[in-house]
């Protein structure tokens, strides 16, 4: 592919590469050099005589890739198009090029790690936290840690006992959860939900009589438990208890629903979740169970609102249940969210 990497990325398409089966990071690796080599740029000269030099060198698409990979953090354009040139009119091997980059391209400035605590997604009942911080801080904390270690035993594995022993202290400790115990009950599907935007839903029967959902469920359960109802094409209905505040409601039936962010493979609790408006609010979409869905912070931010092009997708809900949509169209669930009352309800679907 050397001799055509110029031809091949001046008629570059993204879809139709997508298409054919290539991985979505390497189409938008050469979606970069495309547009540094044939977008538009007021460095018209620059670019025309970087095209003449991939050209007569000759450098594969791979080589492209990795210059605009090396001069990326360069934020002086002049220089950046300066140093571009000479790799450009470098001939040898990959890791000929990668070295001589090395040499002329200035390192970027190393950069300062920031506070911060991470979370891993749950392994077989186990996660992990990665702590950040001031070096005073966790020098002390590992000091602490590291009293009393039996030397005869890993390290690592004695450190967390006595850390949770801190981080679980009977006065100013992190408590335990309570869990919370929900009854999830399926309606039949000959129940038509005549309306839904009050506190109260209105069912229709098929021998054409109406019943409240709390009339519904009185008849097998109690008081004592909150009760869940969930339409199998629907999806949440309404929750039933002694005291109601709608807004906490839909929240409550939205995290049962979808236990997990909606974006796909996003690991984010839905307890930790804003709650997006499927129709953006600013266009007049209502604040219902119909139009909600759980999204971690930088999915909601990602999603877009804009009902024209879709850049990285979007939030639908189809059958009750919450999808994301990528640009390309096709809708995808989170795996991570496979307790979700639907599928435990319902089973799995096919969006």
């Amino acid at each position: 592919m050397n001799a055509c990497a110029v031809d091949f990325l001046k008629h570059f398409n993204r879809q139709q590469l997508l298409d054919a089966g290539f991985s979505p990071r390497r189409v938008g690796e050469w979606r970069k050099v495309h547009n540094v080599l044939f977008g538009a740029t007021k460095w018209t000269a620059k670019q025309r005589e970087a095209v003449a030099r991939a050209r007569t060198s000759g450098l594969s698409l791979d080589q492209l890739v990795l210059i605009e990979k090396k001069l990326h953090h360069i934020a002086d354009a002049a220089l950046q198009w300066a140093l571009r040139l000479e790799l450009l009119a470098f001939r040898g091997t990959y890791e000929a090029l990668r070295r001589r980059a090395k040499e002329i391209v200035p390192a970027p400035p190393p950069k300062k790690p920031r506070a911060k605590v991470i979370f891993s997604a749950p392994r077989m009942g186990m996660r992990s936290m990665m702590v950040t911080g001031t070096e005073r801080d966790i020098t002390d904390i590992e000091t602490s840690l590291r009293t009393d270690l039996d030397p005869a035993l890993p390290e690592s594995e004695q450190m967390l006992g006595p850390l949770l022993d801190v981080l679980r202290s009977d006065t100013t400790g992190i408590p335990r959860a309570a869990p919370r115990p929900i009854v999830l009950v399926p309606m039949e599907e000959h129940v038509k939900i005549l309306a839904g935007d009050g506190d109260e839903v209105l069912l229709g029967l098929t021998d054409g009589t109406t019943m409240t959902g709390a009339e519904y469920l009185q008849r097998t359960h109690g008081e004592a438990l909150e009760v869940a109802l969930f339409h199998p094409e629907e999806g949440p209905v309404n929750l039933y208890r002694s005291a109601r505040f709608a807004n906490q409601k839909q929240r409550d039936l939205l995290r049962v629903a979808q236990p997990v962010c909606s974006a796909p493979d996003c690991r984010r609790a839905a307890d930790h979740c804003e709650f997006h408006h499927i129709v953006p609010w600013a266009r007049g979409g209502p604040t219902n169970l119909a139009n909600l869905a759980p999204l971690c912070r930088y999915h909601n931010r990602v999603n877009d609102d804009s009902p024209g092009l879709s850049r990285r997708g979007r939030i639908v809900r189809r059958q009750g249940r919450i999808y994301w949509r990528y640009p390309r169209g096709y809708p995808v669930s989170n795996p991570r969210g496979h307790r979700g009352a639907m599928d435990l309800l319902f089973g799995k679907r096919r969006p």
